[in-house]
């Protein structure tokens, strides 16, 4: 049975005006796993994403990592923020020193790594991103894309045990999306963990292994890519929609009433399957 190294635990969050972000929301990001947090834009993804690693302490309920209830004293915070590294929406949020590999440096040095130490982990980290030979460039002159690299190099370089990343898609053209999402899924083979939140439905079903469905500060669902978007009317009051594949067999199901049966496919390779399973059933006949 799977440990789950991030937990939230009944954490409510109310802002200092007197919004309630989060409401009892509980989580679970079981180690080793890619975990997606699925809603609309100001569901509180964000907001518990900040409670992740400490920049933001629950009004009420708790946050443990690694089986520990967070300590919120400066050792406590520094001690999670090394297993914890998150990744913010907007690459220029967390992009600000004059040369990519000095952004990439900060976190090492700041943690007091010898310079022999932190130069071996920015060319690792740089490397492992596809940005190796830009350590001199000023990072404001980088694309999305690459700016969006960076910052996950940065985080690499502490080397932490589980990446939290803010709409890791967001501002990317497919190409660019697509060269992230598989950069998450190479460093998840290797075995971090790997949280994401997202409003995009078509790239959960292809990279989440579990889903959490968020609306209005609460988790109003979670399962299974399958257990999620089965309940169609719950996804849809939480204004997402079904991915773009599920759609089209939903509307061929209502339209030319071809049953397909109670689930969707979510992926091509399902749809695949589907349509030569209904060709042989049809043939059978």
């Amino acid at each position: 049975m799977s440990t789950n190294v991030i937990e939230t635990k009944d954490v409510s969050y109310q802002y200092p005006d007197g919004t309630l972000a989060l409401n009892k929301v509980k989580f679970q990001a079981p180690k080793g796993e890619i975990i997606a947090l699925l809603g609309p834009n100001g569901a509180g993804k964000s907001t518990l994403f900040l409670h992740f690693n400490g920049i933001l302490k629950p009004s009420s309920g708790t946050v443990v990592v690694d089986g520990k209830p967070m300590n919120y004293d400066k050792n406590g915070l520094v001690q999670v923020r090394q297993k914890v590294g998150l990744v913010f929406q907007n690459p220029d949020d967390q992009l600000f020193a004059p040369t990519v590999s000095e952004d990439v440096a900060f976190g090492p040095l700041n943690i007091g790594l010898h310079p022999e130490e932190v130069q071996k982990r920015v060319s690792e980290s740089l490397e492992k991103v596809g940005m190796a030979g830009y350590e001199d460039k000023p990072p404001h002159h980088l694309s999305g894309g690459q700016k969006k690299r960076v910052s996950i190099a940065g985080i690499l370089a502490m080397r932490p045990e589980i990446m939290v990343l803010d709409e890791p898609t967001s501002g990317l053209d497919p190409k660019g999306a697509f060269q992230i999402m598989k950069l998450l899924i190479e460093l998840n083979r290797e075995g971090m963990t790997i949280v994401i939140a997202t409003h995009d439905v078509d790239i959960v079903p292809i990279y989440a292994h579990k889903v959490y469905a968020i609306s209005k500060g609460e988790i109003i669902k979670e399962g299974s890519p399958h257990e999620i978007f089965e309940d169609v009317q719950t996804i849809r009051d939480a204004n997402l929609r079904l991915p773009h594949i599920a759609h089209l067999f939903e509307r061929l199901h209502k339209e030319d009433e071809i049953s397909f049966g109670r689930s969707y496919p979510l992926t091509v390779n399902e749809a695949k399957d589907k349509i030569t399973d209904k060709i042989k059933d049809n043939k059978s006949l």
